[in-house]
């Protein structure tokens, strides 16, 4: 394992806003940080009628109280007769409190047009980092001679290839197409088999859909081509969906791999084997602290599922609020509900700014000279491409930097904003890119963009 780039951003990024505390003169008052995929850190609010349900689940005497909705004391009271002791702070079974395992199948179910959803298949996890981290370590095998690949997209985000090789596997790199919208070509998942010959044994194929950080959605066309490949070629599934519900193409769908699978029929649909992961930290909630999310997985020998769920048990379970926070997610309000109105005016202002700002990002950004980005179609966030001058180049391998882990310093420094490196996500080699969180009020994004504008004006002029 490897430390990571933003380390550097993030020592100097504590250092600056101790001196901005201390009265230091510079040209911004305060940092805007959107290196994460964190909305509450970005500064968009918790939905209402989430926190009033944990915060009635949390402290019980507030059922008693004619303050909130019916609607929230009633659920409040449902989920905490799931909890043992009607309390929070009970452990719950290893694969979740039952009544929000069963809830997580019937979500599925409805997403997916009525495709079965079987509980024994679902897991709900401290965040589905944790479910994919488990899964990756039944994979892969540390005692084989021959080391266990990985397929993995590039960009992709660093928690899952330091994951892989923590577990001693090997990520092995197909390169999004970033000039057709970072499509995921099957061509390129051919010549990442190729070049693991006499490197590793590969025995499953990653995708994130939406993409993070690439921000593409994929199309039916395109997963069924890769569902065609993983059966020919023997390996596992792995799908990372946690940002299904952020999807802002006009043209752009999201589609579930397992309905895709479910659709193409026999034999595919009864031998692929797949892992579906979702998250309460993205979407709408947000909900990034509470660590909830979960598996579902198909097609796996019932021998496997009985070590998979021993293996989650060395956990105990995964934090209670998180599950909560998951049944909320799959069962919010719905019309005629006390809390809808308010539910329904939050969820579409979140949903109304998200569009706003992923074309808002594109259109500025693409204004600019050095500057391409792709559409953002769903995710939550811009992954520019930045073409830095030569002399930006050199004078990064002078201070033992990479090109775009300069340029990101150089903008903290000067402008008070905290992106991330392309480099930390993988790119193709010659090209430099930065990433940046979408999911902040719509003000936010405004005052960001306009200093971003003056700081890469200036910093092009300076290195041209």
């Amino acid at each position: 394992m490897k430390q990571l780039e933003y380390v550097v951003l993030a020592r100097r990024v504590s250092q600056i806003k101790e001196e901005l505390r201390q009265g230091v003169r510079k040209p911004y008052k305060e940092v805007i940080d959107v290196s994460w995929g964190d909305p509450h850190r970005a500064g968009l609010k918790p939905l209402t009628f989430v926190r009033q349900v944990l915060s009635t689940c949390l402290y019980p005497e507030l059922m008693n109280s004619n303050r909130l909705p019916a609607d929230v004391r009633q659920r409040a009271q449902r989920l905490l007769g799931g909890c043992a002791g009607g309390s929070v702070g009970s452990y719950t079974a290893t694969e979740g409190i039952p009544e929000i395992v069963h809830s997580v199948s019937e979500f599925i179910t409805r997403r997916d047009g009525g495709v079965p959803s079987d509980p024994e298949n679902i897991y709900i996890s401290p965040g589905s980092q944790w479910a994919l981290t488990n899964i990756l370590n039944v994979l892969v095998n540390r005692e084989a001679s021959t080391r266990t690949g990985v397929l993995t997209p590039m960009p992709c985000h660093s928690a899952t290839t330091l994951g892989i090789m923590g577990l001693g596997g090997v990520v092995v790199p197909y390169y999004l197409s970033e000039e057709q919208g970072w499509e995921l070509q099957v061509e390129d998942l051919h010549q990442a088999l190729e070049s693991a010959k006499g490197v590793c044994n590969p025995v499953a194929l990653y995708v994130i859909n939406p993409g993070n950080p690439s921000g593409q959605v994929q199309s039916r066309k395109s997963m069924q081509e890769v569902i065609r490949f993983v059966s020919e070629r023997r390996l596992f599934l792995l799908a990372d969906e946690v940002y299904q519900d952020c999807i802002y193409g006009e043209n752009s769908e999201f589609v579930s791999y397992k309905k895709v699978l479910t659709e193409m029929g026999p034999p595919l649909s009864d031998t692929v084997e797949l892992a579906s992961f979702h998250s309460a930290s993205k979407g709408f909630m947000g909900e990034c602290g509470l660590r909830g999310g979960y598996v579902e997985l198909v097609n796996l020998d019932p021998a496997v599922l009985k070590y998979i769920k021993t293996l989650f048990s060395t956990d105990s379970c995964a934090p209670v609020l998180g599950q909560l926070a998951l049944d909320l997610m799959m069962n919010p309000p719905q019309p005629g509900d006390p809390s809808y109105p308010l539910y329904d005016m939050e969820t579409q202002h979140i949903r109304t700014t998200l569009v706003h700002n992923a074309k808002r990002a594109v259109s500025v950004l693409n204004s600019l000279q050095g500057f391409c980005c792709q559409p953002v179609e769903g995710g939550a966030f811009a992954f520019p491409r930045v073409y830095l001058p030569p002399k930006a180049i050199q004078k990064a391998k002078e201070v033992g930097m990479q090109p775009d882990t300069f340029y990101c310093i150089r903008l903290l420094e000067e402008a008070g904003l905290l992106f991330s490196a392309g480099c930390e996500y993988g790119q193709k080699e010659g090209t430099h890119h930065i990433r940046f969180c979408i999911m902040a009020p719509e003000d936010v994004m405004e005052e960001l963009l306009k200093r971003l504008t003056s700081f890469h004006t200036q910093f092009m002029k300076e290195f041209s």
